[in-house]
């Protein structure tokens, strides 16, 4: 028969008692224990939550506080045109009927308008005329064009740049607007007749020309596209 050594069946009682402490601390399992918390899990369902409930939430225009001034609609057209002149209550008409109308934005676009259709005509390009300019404008233009072929005459131009683009008049016409623009461009331009010989302008000089036209949009009309409807060519 084998004995234990004292030093042996000292470490057996600590086991045992050691076990039943435990045991007694952490319990059984009784199969509905919670289970342990998973704090990426936790962090995945309060962004659900807070996806799914401003998924819900519906934006409502800010409502103006007690006191607080309306919006100036016409701040920038006053800014633009001296308030009480024809030309601001002109611009402003043209705001009452579209909203998304700005004097500064307008003569921008004019502006691109402008040399992209003096180039046109120079090219006797009518695809690129014909959705910038008024049926009107666009049958003049083209006379001129057609004319010009049948001669074998061709127009050598170069655009420089426009040094000046102003809004002289604005109003509105039923439901068209109608805004006029004085514009002085530089702009190298000679026409040659067939065999190539100059017989108007200076291909080597630039000329300042002044223009006056006019734009025009139909404010019930979806397209926001405006059209060339008017030229005069100022001395």
């Amino acid at each position: 028969m084998e004995f234990f050594d004292f030093g042996t069946i000292f470490f057996l009682v600590a086991a045992v008692v050691i076990f039943f402490q435990l045991r007694n601390v952490l319990g059984r399992r009784t199969g509905s224990e919670r289970p342990p918390f998973d704090p990426y899990a936790a962090s995945r369902k309060s962004a659900k939550d807070d996806t799914e409930a401003s998924d819900n939430v519906v934006a409502l225009p800010r409502k103006r506080a007690p006191g607080e001034p309306p919006a100036d609609v016409y701040a920038d057209i006053d800014a633009f045109a001296k308030p009480d002149t024809d030309l601001n209550k002109g611009l402003r008409a043209i705001k009452d009927n579209d909203a998304s109308f700005e004097p500064k934005g307008f003569v921008d676009g004019a502006k691109m308008a402008y040399e992209m259709i003096v180039m046109a005509y120079a090219d006797g390009d009518r695809k690129t005329l014909k959705g910038l300019l008024s049926r009107e404008v666009f049958d003049g233009f083209v006379a001129a064009i057609s004319e010009r072929e049948a001669k074998s005459e061709q127009i050598q131009s170069s655009f420089v740049g426009i040094d000046k683009a102003d809004i002289v008049s604005a109003e509105m016409k039923g439901s068209e607007a109608h805004v006029t623009l004085r514009i002085v461009s530089e702009l190298i331009s000679a026409t040659r007749d067939k065999a190539g010989t100059v017989i108007d302008g200076d291909p080597e000089t630039v000329a300042e020309v002044k223009d006056v036209w006019t734009f025009a949009r139909d404010t019930r009309s979806r397209d926001p596209n405006w059209k060339l409807v008017a030229t005069e060519e100022e001395d």
